[in-house]
């Protein structure tokens, strides 16, 4: 199966358990492999026969700008719900990172997979 790639997605939220965390916004990224059959789109190089990333990046964004949650876990599985669902997207890798999470380190993430690769 072919992919559809976004990567490095950063948007700002409330995220996190701590009393701190609830009153600022912080850094999230999301990194999305998202299987799909690029094929007629290579054929009619037409936007209308392929997953539109423009489309699905901007539904996380405002989706992830609006949230509020405590958890990275919680947050990654409300936005690969939204790609399966609202986007048809068979199967999904996404990364959700939340940097500087952990002092001494570059980052911090949860990888997950959903939806059945074909």
């Amino acid at each position: 199966m072919d992919m559809v790639l976004i990567e490095g997605l950063e948007v700002r939220t409330v995220i996190g358990i701590y009393d701190w965390e609830r009153e600022i916004r912080q850094s999230v990224r999301l990194d999305l492999e998202m299987a799909w059959d690029i094929s007629k789109a290579g054929q009619t190089d037409n936007i209308e026969d392929t997953l539109d990333y423009k489309a699905v990046s901007k539904r996380l964004i405002d989706f992830v700008e609006s949230s509020k949650f405590g958890l990275i876990e919680a947050l990654a599985e409300s936005c690969a719900k939204i790609v399966l669902d609202e986007f048809a997207v068979p199967w999904l890798r996404l990364k959700m990172s939340k940097p500087g999470a952990v002092r001494g380190s570059e980052n911090v993430a949860v990888l997950i997979e959903r939806g059945f690769q074909g």
